[in-house]
């Protein structure tokens, strides 16, 4: 038993049928309710005018403006965000700071030669 039967499909056409004729039947009276007219931003109404004439290369800048709008917004501004609060909040040393070497005093011994400073020479001049 599968399947409808012969009444059951009859009855389900003649249902199909009244129910387009219904559809096609339907018409608005100027007092029905009718949607308000689409108010679109500033932004929105310029790719509006834009991209009704139509053509291919109007759709590509369409497309690179969304896409860089979205990389822009969704990506880069908060990978910079990140970035700056992990330079100078989280890192103990700041990224790219050159550090100075440690002064070197006389009798002082320079670990990568083995050498020992030797004392300054004093310099009379004479005028003191």
């Amino acid at each position: 038993m599968s399947g409808y039967s012969e009444d059951e499909k009859l009855r389900l056409q003649q249902l199909r049928t009244l129910r387009r004729r219904w559809l096609r039947d339907q018409e608005l009276s100027e007092r029905e309710p009718v949607l308000p007219p689409r108010r679109l931003g500033p932004v929105a109404a310029f790719w509006e005018r834009f991209l009704r004439p139509g053509g291919l290369w109007r759709h590509q800048v369409y497309k690179v403006c969304e896409s860089s709008g979205f990389f822009l917004t969704r990506v880069l501004i908060p990978a910079w965000i990140v970035h700056y609060f992990v330079k100078y909040h989280i890192m103990k040393t700041p990224s790219n700071v050159v550090m100075s070497n440690p002064r070197i005093f006389p009798g002082d011994k320079i670990l990568e030669t083995g050498e020992v400073m030797p004392p300054l020479k004093d310099e009379h001049h004479g005028h003191h």
